[in-house]
């Protein structure tokens, strides 16, 4: 990222100061924690105080990258050819807080957030200029919202990680609708939930980290970290990947994330692609057999860097985020490319392994969620 990102958010937030009486700053609080979020009520200050996006953000017409960094409570878009772009939505803005699963829909931005129940939910914003559109969904006992998707059913899905639960809401008016699925603390059960898509069969497949929550915290019982899929039409469900051995160059645990089909779902190759915390990706066939595995251990130490969320790119590359835990580090993050098809690392030049953005002014603290855009 350019030398000038520091200075760009000077002067955004100047920018802002000046003409709307309020702004946004980069923060970092230099969490190291597991991965969380937070939102703010619409009606809240800090929701509307910074609603307005960069003064310089626009449209952008080539393949990108969007990232949220959860330690620092903004977004930043980069091409997906590594270079920076802008911080498309400033820290804090709509009260967007600890910001986890990017997900557009027409043309607008949803984004999960928040770290209490008062001020998790998932926040709009415009897609091509950042501004803050409203809190679309909050409420129901939502706690902690990681990953959430929109259904065929005419409902949108959440999952609220720190009360074991999948929450249903209206897809097209964001009113809390019901609780889809709820956790038992037992193998096999909705312990944790964190990513979750839809696949082509209609079917709601959801990862869990093993966890299970008691008042509001994240307790590990020895429970296994797994992929689950429910059926809408009657809430039933089945474990679809059960826990995977850790990975060599792993943390030595194992924390199921990011779920993402392949590009050529569509054409009856429908593997899925999920993401591990502790390190790694695998990549599983559509009856659940692990077909092949991804290192993402990038620090050169098999315990110091964690593993966000997926994405697919415009040309079958299959993109990551990642950063590193080690003390003094401050979370400092990182995007990775790999080739979709053959898993082969994509480094961008002068890097090595599949580095795309390296940690070096990349301005990325504790990042989490990436999406990419074709426009």
């Amino acid at each position: 990222m350019p030398k000038s990102f520091l200075w760009r958010c000077i002067w955004s937030n100047l920018a802002v100061l000046l003409l709307l009486l309020g702004g946004a700053g980069c923060g970092d609080d230099g969490s190291s924690s597991p991965p969380d979020a937070s939102v703010a009520d619409a009606s809240a200050p800090d929701a509307t105080a910074a609603d307005a996006a960069a003064p310089d953000a626009m449209a952008v017409t080539v393949p990108y990258l969007l990232v949220g960094n959860t330690s620092s409570d903004n977004v930043l878009r980069f091409e997906q050819t590594g270079a920076f772009i802008d911080e498309l939505i400033p820290a804090g803005t709509g009260g967007l807080d600890s910001p986890d699963l990017l997900l557009v829909r027409g043309d607008q931005l949803y984004i999960s957030s928040g770290t209490t129940p008062a001020n998790s939910g998932i926040i709009r914003f415009d897609l091509d200029t950042g501004a803050f559109v409203d809190v679309f969904a909050q409420g129901g006992g939502l706690h902690r919202p990681y990953g959430f998707a929109f259904g065929p059913d005419g409902y949108l899905y959440v999952s609220s990680f720190l009360t074991d639960q999948i929450l249903r809401y209206d897809a097209n008016t964001g009113a809390f609708v019901d609780e889809f699925a709820a956790g038992d603390a037992q193998p096999g059960g909705l312990n944790g939930p964190n990513g979750m898509i839809f696949g082509e069969d209609g079917l709601l497949y959801v990862s869990t980290q093993g966890s299970v929550a008691v008042n509001g915290e994240a307790t590990f019982p020895g429970l296994p970290s797994q992929v689950l899929r429910y059926d809408p039409a009657d809430g039933s469900s089945e474990v679809f990947i059960d826990q995977p051995t850790p990975l060599a160059d792993s943390a030595g645990f194992v924390s199921l994330l990011g779920v993402v089909f392949g590009p050529d779902c569509g054409s009856g190759a429908c593997d899925l692609f999920v993401s591990d915390f502790a390190n790694g990706i695998r990549r599983y066939d559509d009856n659940g057999a692990l077909l092949d595995d991804i290192s993402t251990s990038y620090t050169g130490a098999t315990t110091s860097n964690f593993t966000g969320s997926l994405s697919f790119g415009a040309s079958g590359d299959l993109f990551s985020v990642g950063f590193d835990s080690t003390n003094g580090s401050d979370n400092a993050g990182v995007i990775l490319r790999w080739d979709g098809a053959t898993g082969d690392p994509l480094p961008a030049a002068g890097l090595s392994g599949a580095l795309l953005v390296d940690s070096d002014g990349a301005g990325l603290f504790r990042p989490i969620g990436i999406l990419a855009i074709t426009p």
